[in-house]
């Protein structure tokens, strides 16, 4: 007699939505960053699957019996948080990397900050704008997108069914070369205009050689530089609107590119 009225293919069931949220879940930004503490992500987790479970699941059918399919199913569920990790990780690089033109261009290269969620040296510029991107990111509910995202992976892509392909890792490689052209659109107005004010500087030095321009071009690039640098809140704002935007049809192609027929 059955009297916990126990069904394995339930419990696989269960196993597998919770083995596909707590991977993702612990890839993404802000969900799985490294300073919130494990047990914290542990628990949204597990919360998180068990809100999902009735409505997105997989059948417990799919589990596999022998170990190592298991370990090739735990290997696609990597290589999707991979894959939705990567890009959103490829708004916040462009905004970095056109923080580090900007702060080259204002003197700031020698002054570096490390960055507490990845850990890397960057210049003070990248990290002020990398922290204002990721308050947009979230003040436009980019972090539903991700969550969105997740939910049509389980009608898209079966347990462990994303796989790497040419076609995909062309995909990547379009969507990885909008990092330096959103760079430099972000960076355009500090490096045209510090640019201009060394330009102006060079003509002064010219007219007037006894005057030190080392001296005031310093403070004065980086006063310019700070001006132009409001301009950039709404050039920003903008990019990341329509890059949130432009996150589910990305998701959807990958998805139908990669997913094993």
């Amino acid at each position: 007699m059955d009297l916990f009225h126990f069904n394995p293919q339930e419990f696989f069931s269960f196993l597998l939505t919770a083995m596909r949220i707590s991977i993702i879940v612990f890839m993404l930004p802000f969900f799985g960053a490294s300073n919130v503490p494990n047990l914290v992500k542990a628990a949204a987790c597990f919360i998180l699957s068990l809100a999902v479970w009735p409505q997105l699941s997989f059948p417990g059918t799919v589990m596999p019996a022998h170990p190592f399919d298991l370990v090739l199913m735990l290997l696609g569920e990597v290589i999707l948080g991979l894959v939705l990790d990567i890009i959103v990780r490829f708004l916040f690089a462009a905004v970095q990397t056109g923080g580090q033109l900007m702060g080259f261009q204002m003197g700031f290269s020698m002054m570096n900050v490390i960055d507490p969620m990845t850990g890397t040296s960057e210049a003070i510029t990248a990290h002020y704008l990398y922290q204002v991107t990721v308050l947009l990111f979230l003040s436009f509910n980019g972090h539903l997108y991700l969550l969105q995202a997740l939910a049509q992976s389980f009608q898209l892509v079966p347990p462990g069914g994303l796989f790497i392909n040419p076609i995909l890792g062309e995909r990547l490689l379009e969507f990885s070369g909008l990092i330096f052209v959103v760079a430099v659109q972000i960076a355009a107005p500090v490096v045209v205009a510090t640019f201009l004010v060394d330009l102006a500087l060079a003509l002064v030095a010219r007219a007037a050689p006894q005057m030190n321009v080392l001296f005031v071009g310093f403070p004065l690039k980086i006063g310019v530089g700070f001006l132009f640098l409001t301009l950039v809140f709404s050039i920003m704002g903008r990019y990341v609107a329509d890059y949130i935007i432009d996150l589910g049809p990305m998701y959807h192609t990958i998805f139908r590119l990669s997913s094993a027929p």
